[in-house]
């Protein structure tokens, strides 16, 4: 299973940023996240959404500014980003989770894009 993710780039603080993640087919029925991981930190869990698209869970660093969504007809998760921050400067993951449910476990994620680089200028 391959994810490809994209958008990524450089922006101003306050600016916005959609970042997109080709999925594939089998994660139609999986739940899909976004992860990051900036320089010298480890990995964090940003954003899930169930396989429907009715459940979504945020970190609470995100929450208010973020939004996940997913078009299962397109095999496609997005992540609308607002309110960019400094501190938002990471490598961004698309991931795909063995489960159906929103969960903000990385170990639950089996399957995992090559990141897209935000970088968020004060």
């Amino acid at each position: 299973v391959q994810l490809q993710a994209s958008g990524g780039g450089l922006v101003q603080s306050g600016g916005s940023l959609r970042l997109s993640c080709a999925a594939g087919r089998t994660a139609s029925n999986n739940a899909l996240g976004w992860f990051r991981q900036a320089p010298g930190k480890e990995r964090e869990f940003v954003a899930s959404i169930s396989w429907r698209g009715g459940d979504t869970g945020y970190a609470d660093s995100v929450k208010g500014r973020f939004t996940i969504s997913r078009d299962n007809a397109r095999n496609t998760v997005y992540l609308h980003m607002t309110s960019l921050r400094p501190e938002d400067t990471a490598v961004y993951y698309c991931a795909q989770s063995r489960h159906s449910a929103v969960t903000s476990r990385r170990e639950y994620y089996r399957y995992w894009g090559q990141g897209t680089l935000v970088t968020v200028s004060s």
